[in-house]
């Protein structure tokens, strides 16, 4: 089963990162941070993403599952 996460980082990012993961929607907020939404297959597919994050240098502040967006 798909589940969607927010993820939210410090610092805002541009949509050339789309690129780099693949299918997520990027929203810089007013806060300086960007909110990060993606659905995954499974566990694995979430750390997956969170290692990209970490080898990048982007500093995590949440992960949170949402049951809100809808276009999975």
């Amino acid at each position: 089963m798909t589940q969607v996460y927010e993820i939210l980082v410090l610092g805002h990012l541009s949509e050339d990162w789309l690129e780099w993961f693949d299918a997520l929607t990027i929203e810089n907020l007013p806060t300086g941070e960007t909110l990060l939404r993606c659905a995954v297959a499974d566990q694995a597919a979430l750390h997956g993403l969170l290692a990209r994050i970490r080898d990048l240098n982007l500093p995590l502040i949440s992960v949170t599952p949402s049951q809100q967006w809808k276009d999975v």
